[in-house]
């Protein structure tokens, strides 16, 4: 069943608006966005598509086709649950601006795998909600909407990334972000015609980034540029400097963070002189910093990083928060089997649960149907 067709039997009418936004996969610039910094993110083929119509008072009814039974009716909007708030916390952040809205909700993205589903949501109603109430407002402010949403009404302290590669990214090409600035540009990723795929290796560890470890990182950081006496980590030219006055995990956040951003700006060069399978090199550092020195990762993502690297990967590393989720390899195509095989393998060995692959191609953000 359709979104739409889910939207007319559950309310008996046509949905004014129907939207799609997509999960996005983070090339490289991972833990970077909340500390002012610089990430490289792209847009893939599966997301959320909303049907939704306004409501004259401040009702939400909200049916999901991946969820059984009826529409769930929230009138109390601080009352919601679970993953409503990631719906509901969009128009509390709106406030007057708007009032209810009945939806139907439809998704491919595969959940807990890393590839942000909670932004997708987000941006998702956030564009309907800006169409059908004349809002006016431009895909970014949309994006930092849903942050705020996420923010101040989930309670995850997440940067500003997910939301903007969901609301920005267009087909091709991965967008380069400036998380202070928010200046954005979108860079080509022409894969196919350098005979690479960037294979998504879905774990099935489903992590959970408000459990307190996101938060206790991204304190560790704030705390860190305060004894540093800079604004952001990114502010950070000095590393060697840095580090001799810091210890612990403040010390080993810090240079994750900085040298996080110089690999972001690196893979840009290389992008830009379309030297894309050069980028592997940069895409390992990356993980195994993540491992080292932010301590994001997982057994599970080492795991299939190693085993791809071995099947004859040109690149790979964990993507998205951590703690579980999914892992991507820069693969030729000729080798993409070998990989697989690579990675199944390794997991049989250790009697874990088979991983999945999805195919990553950078589609485009937001947009009405």
């Amino acid at each position: 069943m359709s979104v739409v067709e889910a939207f007319r039997q559950a309310y008996s009418a046509e949905p004014t608006t129907v939207w799609r936004a997509p999960g996005r996969v983070n090339l490289i610039g991972e833990h970077t966005d909340y500390n002012d910094g610089f990430v490289l993110p792209f847009a893939v083929p599966w997301g959320i598509t909303a049907a939704l119509s306004p409501r004259q008072d401040r009702t939400i009814r909200l049916l999901s086709l991946q969820s059984s039974g009826e529409p769930v009716v929230i009138s109390d909007w601080d009352a919601a649950q679970g993953w409503t708030r990631y719906v509901v916390g969009v128009p509390a952040m709106l406030g007057e601006r708007v009032q209810g809205a009945d939806i139907a909700i439809d998704g491919d993205l595969p959940a807990g795998a890393g590839l942000s589903s909670s932004a997708a949501l987000e941006v998702v109603v956030g564009s309907a909600l800006n169409e059908v109430y004349g809002l006016g407002m431009t895909p970014m402010e949309i994006a930092l909407l849903g942050q705020k949403a996420e923010n101040d009404f989930v309670g995850m302290p997440c940067g500003i990334m997910d939301q903007a590669a969901s609301a920005l990214c267009e087909e091709g090409r991965a967008l380069f972000l400036d998380c202070r600035s928010l200046g954005s540009r979108n860079i080509p990723l022409d894969l196919a015609s350098h005979g690479l795929r960037i294979l998504i290796i879905d774990t099935g560890v489903h992590h959970e980034l408000a459990d307190g470890q996101y938060a206790k990182r991204r304190a560790d950081c704030e705390s860190a540029a305060g004894r540093l006496g800079v604004d952001a980590l990114r502010d950070v030219t000095d590393l060697a400097g840095a580090l001799s006055v810091l210890q612990g995990d403040e010390r080993k956040r810090v240079q994750h963070v900085v040298t996080e951003n110089h690999r972001v700006e690196a893979v840009i060069g290389l992008l830009r002189a379309g030297a894309i399978a050069e980028i592997g090199a940069l895409l390992n550092a990356s993980h195994l910093s993540l491992r080292d020195q932010y301590e994001v990762s997982s057994p599970e993502l080492d795991v299939a990083v190693e085993a791809a690297l071995r099947g004859g990967a040109r690149g790979a590393r964990m993507t998205g928060g951590g703690f579980g989720g999914s892992a991507i390899a820069l693969v030729a195509e000729e080798r993409v089997p070998a990989v697989q095989e690579a990675v199944l393998a390794a997991y049989e060995e250790r009697g874990w649960k088979e991983p999945r692959f999805l195919p990553a191609t950078p589609a485009a953000g937001a947009h009405k149907i």
